[in-house]
Formats: structure tokens, C-alpha cells, sequence
């Protein structure tokens, strides 16, 4: 091998360790928000209050936008994530409804 392809092998080793490191920051992140997710949950279905807030989820939407434009993250990207978390959240609060 020679010395550029053992730098760039070492520098691919590098990114991918960062990659994996975040991904496992991202699935514990998002476990630690569904526990909260789950509580909201139960606290509305013991309330009576509905399972969707369409104000939060907007404005939650509007500032996870101007975070990604900071982030340099496509904003079209994590609306959809967003929308997509959202949703399953949802699903969760109305099983608690039944």
C-alpha cells in the first residue's frame, strides 16, 4: 500500500469511528426523548387531553429548522425527520388513549 492509500485508509478509519460514535448518540438520544414522550403520553391520556398538539409540533418544527440551518443540516432533511418522530410519537400517545 502505498503512503497516500495508507493515509487515506487511516483517514477513513477515523471518519467512520466518529460515524459510529455519533449513531450511538443518536439512538440514545433518541431513547432518552421517547421515555419523555412516553411520559407526556400518559399524562395526557390521564388527562383526556388529546394525543396531537399541532401548535407544538409546528413551532417544534419552525425551531429544529433555523437548528438545522445552523447546523448546516438540509432543513427539508429534518422537517421530514422531525415530522417522522412526530408521527410515531403520536401513534404512541393515541395507544395510551385506548
Amino acid at each position: 500500500m502505498t503512503d497516500d492509500a495508507t493515509r487515506a485508509a487511516a483517514i477513513l478509519a477515523e471518519h467512520r469511528e466518529s460515524i459510529d460514535r455519533l449513531d450511538a448518540i443518536l439512538v440514545y438520544t433518541l431513547g432518552e426523548r421517547f421515555k419523555h414522550t412516553q411520559a407526556v403520553g400518559v399524562l395526557k391520556a390521564t388527562h383526556d387531553l388529546p394525543p396531537s398538539d399541532p401548535s407544538r409540533e409546528a413551532a417544534q418544527i419552525g425551531r429544529l429548522t433555523d437548528l438545522a440551518d445552523q447546523a448546516h443540516l438540509d432543513p427539508e432533511f429534518a422537517r421530514k425527520f422531525l415530522n417522522f418522530i412526530i408521527q410515531e410519537v403520536i401513534q404512541h400517545h393515541k395507544q395510551h388513549q385506548s
